[in-house]
């Protein structure tokens, strides 16, 4: 079975990290930072530790696994997880270089209803997710479990 890993990214600012995704043809939409598993990843954890650096350049304390979300192009587990430092500019992933791919930019979302009814964030699952640990004040984590 594929499996995706994706982070809710949550800074000292108590904002998300999120990518927004430009394609020609398509409507802005964002993603949640994370990609495949591969197999010389030793875990499921150390395939989002992998992605967070290509993609961000950062490195992240991981809190907990949020939400598991099957579908027909397999499994997506994303995880909640603190964030200090990162360098969008210094990212590595093979996707950045790929002809056709759009373009990939870097933001900030307040971890608000309101900062995630802002975007268009896929997969839609995530976001009713989302909205619902922040009503239920479940989302943010506790510094001392980072």
């Amino acid at each position: 079975m594929n499996e995706r890993v994706r982070a809710v990214l949550v800074t000292a600012d108590e904002t998300m990290l999120v990518i927004r995704r430009t394609k020609p043809g398509v409507p802005v939409y964002w993603v949640l930072p994370g990609g495949g598993v591969e197999a010389s990843d030793e875990s499921r954890e150390a395939a989002l530790h992998r992605e967070i650096h290509e993609e961000i350049a950062g490195k992240a304390d991981i809190v907990r696994l949020l939400h598991t979300l099957e579908g027909e192009g397999g499994r997506q587990l994303f995880y909640l997880a603190r964030i200090a430092k990162w360098s969008f500019e210094d990212r590595t992933g093979p996707e950045f270089s790929a002809q056709g791919r759009g373009e990939y930019a870097l933001e900030e979302v307040p971890l608000t209803v309101e900062g995630i009814d802002g975007i268009d964030l896929k997969p839609e699952e995530i976001t009713h997710v989302l909205r619902g640990a922040i009503a239920d004040g479940t989302l943010i984590p506790d510094e001392t479990m980072a």
